[in-house]
């Protein structure tokens, strides 16, 4: 007997930068990869954190469905898509909404996301200074710049708390197989 599975594997990778001048959020803006900004500013670079793992929500699958249907929706390309991120430490589960704390931030997908190589699907979120300067524990990739979107996953995991004057970046890979 053939059993048939699909895999869903998904990579959070979060990176932290001092950044009371702006500039690392600029160069990020300007296009200038995480790598060489990295290296450029490795005095400011103080964070590095990968989160493994999400609950891809029912609301979510269902969209991703309907897409494939060509049924209508609203897709998770670059004009759509937010990277959420809350203080909620509630876990995720498949029927959830939407980010779950009272605080959260939603920042468009940068130019040039989502990419996608292969099977590989990747949407970036920079969050400047004056952004999510929350506890971060819950994140999502949402289609609106709200939970009124529709969510296609959600993770808990403490990761600190970001504030005023720093820059972090939010990246979401999504494996399909």
């Amino acid at each position: 007997m053939v059993e048939e599975k699909m895999g869903w594997k998904t990579k959070w990778t979060i990176e932290k930068f001092k950044d009371p001048d702006g500039k690392i959020e600029s160069a990020l803006h300007a296009g200038i990869p995480m790598e060489k900004v990295i290296e450029d500013n490795s005095d400011a670079h103080f964070g590095h954190e990968i989160i493994d793992g999400n609950v891809a929500l029912n609301e979510g699958l269902q969209l991703c469905m309907t897409l494939i249907t060509g049924a209508g929706g609203t897709a998770y390309s670059q004009a759509n898509t937010y990277v959420g991120v809350g203080e909620s430490a509630t876990g995720e589960g498949p029927t959830d909404t939407g980010l779950l704390g009272s605080t959260k931030t939603y920042k468009a997908c940068e130019a040039g996301y989502p990419t996608r190589v292969g099977q590989v699907i990747t949407w970036r979120g920079i969050f400047g200074s004056a952004d999510a300067n929350i506890a971060w524990n819950e994140y999502t990739v949402v289609n609106a710049a709200t939970d009124a979107g529709t969510n296609l996953n959600r993770k808990t995991s403490s990761k600190g708390t970001k504030a005023s004057g720093e820059t972090w970046t939010l990246d979401v890979a999504i494996t399909l197989s």
